[in-house]
């Protein structure tokens, strides 16, 4: 599409399907080399084949909160490509579903730490191994859930209204040379969002004023944006990409 990232590496967790391999798609046609990261190699190995092959990207599998795993993705994207440019937390879990007063929670605290914690540590990764020295862009890929109620899913939500936060507190503390936002999506059609519209698409897009639910293009787009020299004023926001339908008040 573009080469405004010719020259520059990404590393997107969570990127062996759904929202983080359609960013790392995006980045990879706008001229990225890009590390993913995900559980499984196997996974992985797809994704790196569909993103163009180990010329492209290169893939790095762990725990997203397991700080051995976030030095080694950081240190094979110096080695392999020469930078750390550019970060995308796209890694979230939601294991539970119901609400708040019967949460586990052991369970809350897993959510804590891989929706937040991971995230903040990830940043601390690049910015420790590359960042402070030549500047950089992060997003956090957070969810409309945490910026109103979201019953059934209240804590994921409130882990996300926590990633705001941070995102926020980074940006103020890490500028002029590294810029941090976050994006927030309404429901997208991935396996992570399936609970939410299977069997009843058609009545939950109804609600949007697009008419439609997400793809995970739409979000590879806006983060690949944010990403860009095209936003260079913009840091400490959260890019709601919702279709409308915080408008309307639908889920």
């Amino acid at each position: 599409m573009s080469g405004r990232f010719a020259g520059r590496t990404a590393i997107v967790t969570g990127a062996s399907r759904g929202i983080g391999l359609a960013i790392a798609e995006r980045l990879v046609a706008d001229g990225a080399k890009v590390v993913v990261t995900a559980r499984k190699q196997e996974a992985l190995d797809a994704a790196v084949a569909r993103l163009g092959g180990p010329g492209h990207a290169v893939g790095v599998a762990g725990h997203a909160a397991d700080v051995d795993h976030q030095a080694e993705a950081v240190k094979r994207a110096i080695d392999v490509f020469g930078g750390a440019d550019l970060l995308v937390n796209n890694t979230g879990i939601n294991p539970v579903h119901g609400p708040m007063v019967e949460l586990d929670l052991d369970a809350a605290r897993k959510i804590v730490e891989v929706n937040c914690l991971a995230a903040l540590s990830w940043v601390q990764q690049v910015h420790r191994t590359w960042m402070a020295e030549h500047g950089g862009a992060v997003v956090n890929v957070s969810s409309v859930a945490g910026i109103r109620p979201a019953p059934g899913i209240g804590f994921y939500g409130a882990s996300k209204a926590m990633l705001t936060h941070i995102t926020q507190e980074l940006a103020v503390e890490l500028g002029p040379d590294i810029r941090v936002n976050a994006v927030a999506p309404a429901v997208v059609k991935t396996k992570f969002a399936a609970a939410l519209y299977e069997g009843r698409e058609e009545e939950a897009a109804a609600a949007y004023p697009l008419k439609r639910l997400g793809m995970p293009a739409d979000i590879g787009g806006v983060v690949a944006f944010l990403l860009s020299d095209d936003a260079a004023w913009i840091t400490g926001q959260v890019l709601v990409v919702d279709g409308g339908v915080t408008l309307t008040g639908g889920v």
